[in-house]
């Protein structure tokens, strides 16, 4: 059975208010990442699924990312709004990431691929809040502990130059 997230309003002041107070955000932090994400999302260029998906993450530093999803004729080589936003964010030399956020067209709100929350585990605390938008702007908040359990990361991994070559 999948896991029941509540699902809030972003009209509901004291909801946002208790959620940032959890998730470790100012309210205003918030406020611009739900603003970014859902305007990213008509950057979109989605011409085959018509799904559009815009994304805003927030640096440790409080630089704020956008992207949205890009297709591609040949279907796996398209790109996920999370992924280029946080392209953007590390070739900028932004590699700690505090809190993502996520805009679709649906309701109940999407949350990140599998291949997005791998990829964002990279550069996320396992704690950091993962903010699903859907087109109502009703909202719901998860640590990506929940949305990737038991995860791999690279803490996982021996550190460069530590082992010998073959």
């Amino acid at each position: 059975m999948a896991p029941q997230f509540n699902i809030v309003s972003s009209a509901d002041a004291s909801s946002i208010r208790s959620a940032c107070k959890e998730h470790g955000l100012t309210e205003e932090e918030f406020n611009e990442l739900h603003k970014r994400c859902v305007a990213a999302k008509s950057t979109a260029y989605c011409p085959y699924s018509q799904f559009r998906v815009g994304s805003s993450i927030l640096s440790v530093d409080g630089v704020y990312f956008n992207g949205a999803n890009v297709e591609n004729a040949s279907y796996p080589v398209g790109t996920c709004a999370e992924r280029v936003a946080f392209g953007k964010a590390v070739t900028e030399g932004h590699r700690m990431i505090k809190a993502v956020a996520v805009a679709t067209d649906i309701s109940p709100p999407a949350s990140p691929c599998g291949m997005c929350r791998q990829f964002i585990r990279e550069f996320c605390d396992l704690k950091a809040p993962i903010i699903m938008f859907d087109k109502d702007d009703n909202y719901t908040i998860v640590h990506l502990e929940a949305l990737l359990p038991l995860s791999f990361g690279p803490e996982a991994l021996p550190p460069p130059g530590s082992r010998p070559l073959v």
